[in-house]
């Protein structure tokens, strides 16, 4: 499925919207520039999830927690040297847990991802205005 956000809000609309197809066990996979939209992303999907605390992106913690409807598990891999880092935090009982993992940066662990999740690429394109972003949401 391809989405058009014009701003913040559409782009968290979205993703509260996607939220609700979701259940124990997905994982989602994120894909997108430096401020491309994916922590936007994750806050409209923990609202879609009924998670009532603020979302940060977690930069320097790895991996934050959070409880909704459905445990969220927020990763942000962008700092992470190698995949074996990854099952020093945890990542088997996260990803294979009663959650919904979000992995932000997905692609420098691409070896231990779950053959099937879904796959969220964000897009800017600054020609249409700041604010435009094409999201692409797929099952793999």
């Amino acid at each position: 499925m391809e989405y058009i956000s014009n701003n913040v809000n559409e782009t968290k609309e979205i993703a509260a919207e996607f939220a609700k197809k979701l259940s124990s066990g997905d994982v989602i996979c994120m894909y997108g520039d430096l401020g491309a939209g994916k922590t936007a992303f994750v806050q409209g999907l923990a609202v879609g999830l009924e998670i009532e605390e603020p979302i940060t992106s977690p930069t320097f913690t790895i991996v934050n927690e959070y409880s909704g409807k459905l445990p969220l598990y927020h990763f942000d891999v962008y700092r992470i040297a190698d995949s074996e880092e990854m099952y020093e935090i945890g990542y088997d009982e996260y990803v294979y847990g009663e959650g919904v993992s979000i992995i932000e940066w997905s692609e420098l662990i691409e070896d231990i991802l779950p053959e099937n999740h879904y796959s969220v690429t964000i897009l800017k394109d600054s020609a249409m205005h700041d604010d435009y972003r094409k999201i692409i949401i797929e099952k793999v």
